[in-house]
């Protein structure tokens, strides 16, 4: 068993590395995106992966995209393209 420990504790110890420093927290960031995905309704201010500003107008669950009001008129985007970071720091309370 020592000789087991001593050959293959290295590697051992380097894919549990692996797993909480990359896997875990793409898998957390992967969860938070879909929970915004599936939470966003009509009316939400959103911000697009591209840093574009709006309010959702429509949704369209059958080809998931949705329609955003902009200041220079309507635009159609993929779900996937609405950042789920910068939406969420808009729309959070202001810290007093």
């Amino acid at each position: 068993m020592e000789g087991f420990l001593g050959q293959y504790g290295p590697l051992l110890l380097m894919l549990v590395v692996v797993y909480f420093f990359i896997l875990s927290p793409s898998i957390k960031r992967q969860k938070k995106e879909k929970n915004f995905m599936n939470s966003i309704k009509k009316g939400d201010r959103v911000i697009t992966k591209s840093g574009i500003h709006g309010k959702i107008v429509e949704l369209n669950d059958k080809d998931n995209t949705c329609i955003i009001e902009t200041g220079a008129g309507k635009i159609k985007f993929e779900r996937v393209a609405l950042s789920a970071d910068a939406t969420l720091r808009i729309n959070a309370p202001e810290k007093k």
